[in-house]
């Protein structure tokens, strides 16, 4: 039996474009701990598909949990620009608070 990693990557054989197949693979590395293939998979979706809203929020999430503050607010900051393009409230909102976290100036508890 396949596992999960197994079938996204037969699925992003046939379909090596699919923004949404190269994010699922992304955070299953991220959930398998394989960090530098998730880093890789976040950083093709930020240049390839800019408009997958869905990035910025998990992208920047990891940054922090890798000690990249700073790269994370400048993810937030891209995806909030996008959302407000996209027309994407919930995005934007979610993107809003974790800037706001990021800055210090929210706390999850809020």
């Amino acid at each position: 039996m396949e596992t999960r990693l197994e079938q996204l990557l037969n699925f992003l054989k046939d379909s090596p474009k699919d923004p949404f197949l190269k994010y699922a693979l992304t955070m299953e590395y991220l959930k398998l701990g394989q960090t530098v293939e998730a880093k890789k998979g976040f950083d093709d979706l930020i240049q390839n598909d800019p408009d997958y809203i869905g990035t910025y929020y998990h992208f920047g999430k990891f940054l922090e949990s890798e000690g990249q503050k700073e790269q994370a607010i400048v993810i937030y900051e891209q995806g909030i620009q996008i959302a407000q393009q996209k027309r994407n409230f919930h995005a934007l909102g979610e993107l809003k608070n974790a800037l706001l976290m990021a800055n210090g100036l929210l706390d999850e508890d809020d």
